[in-house]
């Protein structure tokens, strides 16, 4: 079959390898097949969706011969044309961790180079009852979740990973709006936000500080994320009072608290006016730390006409997207003994480190934590320190 003729079509399938997104690879008379639903080994009947010139994607709708990992989705809306929430209900939350951390070390090596074993840590949950801010889709007044990848609107009448104190709002009905979010503080305070009605605050708190943050703004959604994330940055850098640091996309300033509470002189920079409005409140009691809002490397760039040579020590929490290479380039030029990046995205993560080793920085731990169960999201803290000091010097790639 040839075209569009494909699409809607089932398929034999023999699973491969797990890859970043939540599916699996397969091959179809010679052409990539990545499959949902579906998990390494096993032989399934797929349906396929969509079509490409480079490859085809697909739901297992029947497993002809199940992996021994797999599980009967604790979900009823998780399965093939339903709800696009959560990728692996179908495995055991042991397979899960094990499927992240080879997604993790795979993604590494084919996009930067870097040879690494990965074990994927976790808050020590069951991947359920985590998620403390959910985001509804509306269709017609009714709430519910999208389909992969499309806007067919699956009702629900109950989000298994959402957090068990989450408001209830399934049950109702939403005219006029688009979605409508939800916000569970760690403080257990609740909010419930839509089209006209976006604004709101939440304090959360963090090993004994409050943070205060906008309701529909940035902040990690499983409840131990934020401590188990500080932790790895401190242990990582080991920051000394009297040292210098750079807290990169520093939102509310949760790094940089903990990095000024060491005794630490920080200069945090982040382009969200909201979370920088609010990070002034959360650290009005650390004179050390200044706070710049803009763009990263726009500020970075400014820092160094006015004569920042050198910090000890950087933090950086970028997007999706990652740093990039010109902010990477800047970094290096500072010369920090030590950077902790924190990484939301294995792929930007690659990318960026391989930027890093070429200007004398490399790998001296990388912790992998599965802190959105269910889902193939990932969280990554690597920690660089020289390893080239003359690279380092000379600003590396020239």
């Amino acid at each position: 079959m040839t075209g569009d003729d494909i699409v809607g079509t089932v398929v034999e399938l023999e699973v491969g390898p797990v890859a970043h997104g939540g599916h699996c690879v397969a091959r179809h008379e010679g052409q990539v097949v990545f499959v949902r639903h579906a998990l390494p080994g096993e032989l399934v009947h797929a349906r396929v969706t969509e079509q490409n010139a480079k490859y085809l994607r697909a739901d297992a709708v029947q497993v002809l011969t199940p992996s021994p990992q797999r599980i009967e989705p604790p979900c009823p809306y998780a399965g093939p044309g339903l709800c696009g929430g959560c990728d692996f209900q179908h495995a055991n939350i042991v397979e899960q961790r094990r499927l992240k951390a080879t997604v993790v070390s795979d993604t590494l090596r084919r996009i930067g180079g870097i040879e690494r074993t990965v074990v994927m840590e976790s808050p020590g949950d069951d991947g359920l009852g985590w998620r403390t801010r959910m985001r509804y889709n509306v269709v017609d007044g009714r709430p519910g979740m999208f389909a992969h990848r499309s806007h067919e609107l699956i009702p629900v009448d109950r989000c298994l990973i959402a957090h068990p104190a989450t408001p209830h709002v399934l049950d109702k009905r939403w005219p006029g709006v688009s979605s409508v979010q939800t916000v569970v503080s760690s403080e257990g305070k609740t909010a419930v936000l839509t089209d006209e009605d976006p604004a709101g605050r939440v304090v959360e708190v963090v090993r004994g500080r409050r943070f205060r943050v906008e309701a529909g703004g940035f902040w990690q959604v499983h409840p131990a994320a934020p401590s188990m994330l500080v932790d790895a940055v401190l242990h990582g850098l080991e920051p000394a009072a009297g040292e210098t640091a750079l807290d990169l996309y520093s939102g509310v300033g949760l790094f940089a608290a903990f990095l000024a509470e060491v005794g630490c002189a920080v200069l945090a920079v982040e382009g969200d006016k909201d979370a920088v409005r609010n990070a002034r409140r959360n650290l009005h009691d650390l004179p050390d730390v200044t706070l710049e809002t803009g763009d990263v490397d726009r500020v970075l760039n400014l820092a160094a006409g006015q004569g920042l040579e050198h910090v000890d020590l950087v933090v950086l929490d970028p997007p999706r997207t990652g740093a990039g290479k010109d902010v990477v380039r800047r970094i290096a030029a500072l010369t920090p003994r030590r950077v902790a990046y924190v990484a939301c995205d294995p792929a930007a993560l690659a990318r960026d480190l391989k930027t890093f080793g070429r200007l004398g920085y490399g790998i001296a731990s990388l912790r992998a934590f599965d802190l959105f169960g269910m889902t193939h999201h990932i969280e990554c803290v690597a920690i660089l320190e020289p390893v080239d000091s003359e690279l380092v010097a000379t600003g590396g790639l020239g």
